[in-house]
Formats: structure tokens, C-alpha cells, sequence
């Protein structure tokens, strides 16, 4: 078992992921750094659906500024060191994104930098009314834009409301995520894994290439050059899926 993480089965074809630092409230460090990247990058094809995260009152507060660990290079290091770091915190994010099962992000507290990351690059987010979300890095003297935040924040809230977000850093109430669509759904603390376990469950109940299917036409066509280009993908993974064993069985299910 991963020291900074921990990994369930609370239902078939659904794998929990926690990150599991509460005391920092799961600030990623070196060590949740690598074994996240490497528990991503491992999932079997007996998962269809992946639930991430927060233990104790955070979802995951960024990135542990106190003690990350010897790779993270101090400010007089070269800029090539300071890229390859950068880089490697960039790599959870898209680990995410490649998965070919959907992730559901059930933010429980506080979301925020790194975690916020996380959480944008997730396929459906849900949200207790105990969460709050934040850029925080332009409030260190940095750039607001990391991690893949100035690409997939605008396409969920739009473009006003990420600058605003980004170009601040300030905190962002569940509620006010609600109502801007970052997340699809608000439950009470108490429900909110149970909940993303049901969603995540519903979902792995489904043809498994169906549903990995659906995830990377949203992904490819969010970004299409018009309605045809959309189709065009959305046609051959019709044909590709239509042709399989699991997809006749279930047309056989509905017609009887």
C-alpha cells in the first residue's frame, strides 16, 4: 500500500483513491508526488471508473511549500531544473486526463493550486458544501496559469469567470462553484464520497469501451474545429463500439 495514499474497492470496476496527508491537509509532497503519478499510470482494465479524493477535512491544499522534499529546487537553482519540476507537477494533471476511465473528483474541503489542478483535469466534479476552491499560486508572486488551469478552467466556467479566479486567487465558495458549473453536484459532507461511489459505480456498470469512448470524444471535441469534425469522431466510435460482443449482448438485454 502507498504510504501517501489509499486505495479501495468499494464497488466492482471502481477504485478509490485518497490522498492521504490530512495533517497537511494532503499537500502533495515528493513522496504523494510519485506514488500518485504511479498508481495513475497502473490502473488495471478491471476499473471502470476512478473516485479521487481528499482523508480528514481537505481535498488537497497544493503543493507543500514547507517540506516537498530534496527535488524541489530551491530559487536560485538553473531554469532547466526549475522546468523539469515544474514539468513533473504537470504530469499528475495529464495522468488524469489519459486515464481511460473517467475520474470523478469528490472534493470534501479545501481545494487548492495542485489540488485545484487535480480536480479541473477530473471528467465530473462533485463538491460538499464544506468545499472551497482557489488558484493561490498569483498570490505567491507567481503565475496563475500552471498545471493545465488556463486550459481547462475557461472551457467549464467560461472565460470572464476564470480570469477573475486566476487573475485574483481568491477563495471560491462551494456554492459559488455550484452556480458557475465547476462542479455538477453539491451534497452534505456526510454523502459526498457515498455519492461519488453510486456515480462511479453507475458508470462501470456500462460497456467499459463505451464509456472510455465518451470520455475521449468530450475531451477531442471540446476542442473540435466545427459540428463536423465532431460528428466525424463521434460516427467512427459508433462503428468501432456497435461492432462489439458486449454491445450486442446488451442490445439483446433491451429488446427482450
Amino acid at each position: 500500500m502507498p504510504a501517501t495514499l489509499l486505495l479501495e474497492r468499494p464497488r466492482p470496476g471502481v477504485l478509490l483513491v485518497t490522498l492521504n496527508r490530512p495533517k497537511r491537509l494532503n499537500a502533495i509532497d515528493e513522496v504523494l508526488r510519485r506514488e500518485l503519478t504511479e498508481t495513475l499510470g497502473s490502473v488495471d482494465d478491471d476499473v471502470h471508473a476512478v473516485v479521487l479524493t481528499g482523508a480528514g477535512r481537505g481535498f488537497c491544499s497544493g503543493i507543500d511549500l514547507r517540506d516537498f522534499g530534496p527535488d524541489a529546487p530551491d530559487a536560485d537553482a538553473p531554469a532547466s531544473e526549475r522546468l523539469r519540476f515544474q514539468e513533473s507537477m504537470a504530469a499528475l494533471p495529464s495522468a488524469i486526463r489519459d486515464l481511460p476511465q473517467p475520474v470523478i473528483a469528490a472534493v470534501n474541503g479545501p481545494c487548492v493550486g495542485a489540488g485545484l489542478a487535480l480536480c479541473l483535469a477530473s471528467d465530473i466534479r462533485i463538491a460538499s458544501a464544506a468545499a472551497t476552491f482557489g488558484n493561490a499560486a498569483i498570490l505567491l508572486g507567481l503565475s496563475g496559469a500552471e498545471m493545465g488551469m488556463s486550459y481547462h478552467l475557461p472551457r467549464i466556467v467560461g472565460t470572464s469567470v476564470a480570469a477573475d479566479w486566476m487573475l485574483t486567487g481568491r477563495t471560491v465558495t462551494a456554492e459559488e462553484a455550484d452556480r458557475r458549473g465547476l462542479v455538477s453536484e453539491l451534497v452534505t459532507p456526510d454523502r459526498l464520497v457515498d455519492r461519488a461511489i453510486e456515480l462511479a459505480s453507475t458508470i462501470a456498470e456500462l460497456s467499459p469501451l463505451g464509456v472510455q469512448l465518451t470520455k475521449r470524444a468530450l475531451q477531442v471535441n471540446t476542442d473540435a474545429t466545427g459540428v463536423d469534425a465532431a460528428m466525424e469522431l463521434e460516427n467512427r466510435n459508433q462503428v468501432l463500439s456497435h461492432a462489439t460482443d458486449d454491445a450486442a449482448a446488451r442490445r439483446q438485454k433491451w429488446q427482450k
